[in-house]
């Protein structure tokens, strides 16, 4: 298009077994997010949340949102020329979050295309149906220095929920051993969770693509536990709400399993439960509306939801990657699934695969074991792999580089051909196998439920806990957890085991020390608990 450049890393395909069936209704209105640079010093917020991390506790101080606003919001200047394309383009601006950098612009689909360069059309897959667009997307020549995304304007799914519901048909007859199962306080005893912890001053914050949960559930579920009832506060984003469809293998189990876990190991924290579509568009807008939440003002995200590196934009994973940097200056430990289907991520191209966002350097990814206790202790634990029927996701990152804090760790290259040097995935880990899963209720039924998706808001309970005995949040948590000497006893290490499911692509091993299965190993609650106390309390760390 005349004065129009294209934004590099916005490139689409046509999913495979889609076929186009006609174009968008020109006439019909719709939405889209543009993703803007931020202050012209936005350049020093890297390294202000690198000089936080490596801080020792005592002296991290964090932004609040107000300093975070005015220190690194958009520019007003920025904001008065999307006006004027906007205007030019007969487009409306229906949101504008300076502190996240999102601007949501309105209007009819004939408008879009000819502000974009796009050719929006009607799709038809197996699945679903889904509006898009092939190539990418373009902007205005005036605004290639303030434009770095524009989402929404395709709105094929984006991601996965990674959990499993137990079948005891297919996992076990494999096994020739019946299953066991856990409620999620017993797992959190298990890992010496620290106990009788009042977590009320804590907000969790939990991401949800779809489904929803029913009230009733949470109120009988907490009850059969013994524990109280999780103030649960519901957050609408671009439409999303908290939709059951009665079905628990569909996105209500994901829903039950996250709010169930992370309120019954964090007794007593409120949850923030961020409703959104499963979009490009949408996945980001919950993120940065969390991340931002000036009401709930969450200190720990979890996050289930997610797809291989390969299956996401550039640009999608650079405007992420950036609201995930946000959480770091603002004090938000962010804790990701890493995966589901073992080293490949379930690509069939014959390569190792990681998971995004779980891939993103400033959250902690949390990979699966197989857990196996009695009287509280645990008597086994291996790395998760029942082979096609589930195993956790880790290896070695095709985007992002080794981040410093991993230098000591002995992250061995990629396993595809080049031998690439990048971030090991994942952080830590813990039980997520079906077949020792964890009980949940959903849609009025009881079902056991595993998956890293379990993981990530088993975590995500474990550093509420430690915020509340802190005093303060520990935030971007990964230099912290990687400094910590194995004399601390803080992560019971998993040494047995590995992540290939298919057998047709390379894969990773557990050993000791980190590896690219279960990264650090499975927490010791009260010694984690311990070692970042001590830190904060000394100075001279």
């Amino acid at each position: 298009m005349r004065n129009h450049i294209r934004i590099e890393g916005s490139e689409l395909t046509m999913l495979q077994n889609a076929k186009k069936v006609g174009q968008a209704d020109p006439n019909k209105q719709m939405s889209v997010t543009l993703y803007l640079r931020r202050s012209a010093i936005q350049s020093s917020l890297e390294t202000k949340i690198n000089e936080i991390a490596e801080r020792p506790l005592s002296e991290r101080q964090h932004f609040n949102h107000g300093e975070f606003a005015n220190t690194y919001g958009v520019d007003s200047e920025d904001i008065k020329r999307l006006e004027d394309f906007a205007n030019r383009y007969n487009l409306d601006i229906k949101e504008v979050n300076r502190s996240a950098g999102i601007v949501v612009l309105s209007g009819a689909t004939a408008s879009l295309n000819q502000a974009f360069g796009v050719e929006l059309a009607d799709y038809e897959h197996p699945d679903f149906t889904y509006r898009g667009h092939t190539g990418h997307v373009y902007i205005p020549e005036d605004l290639a220095d303030v434009v770095q995304g524009v989402f929404g304007l395709d709105n094929r799914p984006q991601a996965r929920p990674h959990f499993r519901l137990m079948n005891e048909n297919e996992v076990l007859s494999q096994n020739r051993a019946k299953g066991v199962s856990y409620k999620p306080n017993e797992v959190a005893k298990f890992y010496n969770y620290p106990s009788d912890v009042d977590c009320s001053k804590q907000c969790i914050g939990i991401i949800e693509l779809g489904g929803g949960y029913r009230k009733e559930d949470i109120t009988a579920y907490f009850k059969d536990l013994g524990l109280p009832e999780p103030q649960i506060t519901d957050v609408s984003v671009d439409g999303g709400k908290n939709k059951p469809t009665g079905d628990p293998n569909s996105a209500d189990g994901e829903v039950g399993l996250d709010i169930e876990i992370a309120a019954a190991v964090a007794s007593g924290a409120k949850l923030a439960v961020y409703f959104a579509p499963n979009t490009d568009a949408g996945f980001l807008k919950a993120i940065t509306t969390a991340v931002h939440d000036k009401d709930n003002k969450p200190s720990v995200l979890s996050i289930s939801w997610g797809s291989s590196e390969s299956k996401w934009t550039n640009q999608s994973i650079k405007a992420m990657n950036q609201a995930f940097h946000d959480a770091a200056a603002l004090g938000v430990t962010i804790c990701c699934a890493a995966g589901d289907r073992g080293s490949s991520d379930g690509e069939k191209d014959g390569l190792a695969h990681v998971d995004f966002p779980a891939s993103s350097p400033y959250v902690i990814a949390c990979g699966g074991t197989k857990l196996e206790g009695k009287d509280g202790k645990i008597t086994k634990e291996v790395v998760w792999n029942e082979k096609k029927y589930g195993a956790t996701g880790g290896g070695i990152s095709d985007v992002f580089d080794p981040p410093k804090w991993q230098a000591d760790a002995k992250v061995p290259t990629s396993a595809n051909p080049g031998d690439r040097k990048g971030r090991g995935v994942p952080d830590v880990a813990g039980n997520a196998d079906p077949v020792t899963g964890y009980q949940i209720l959903v849609d009025g039924k009881q079902f056991v439920v595993g998956g890293t998706s379990a993981v990530a808001p088993l975590w995500a309970g474990l550093f509420a806990i430690i915020n509340q005995k802190l005093g303060k949040p520990i935030g971007l948590a990964n230099p912290d957890l990687y400094k910590l000497p194995s004399k601390d006893s803080a992560f019971h290490d998993i040494t047995s085991g590995d992540n290939d499911s298919t057998e047709e692509h390379g894969s990773y091993k557990a050993d000791q020390g980190w590896d690219a299965c279960t990264g650090l190993g499975t927490p010791d609650g009260d010694e984690l608990l311990k070692a970042l106390n001590a830190s904060l309390h000394d100075v001279s760390k």
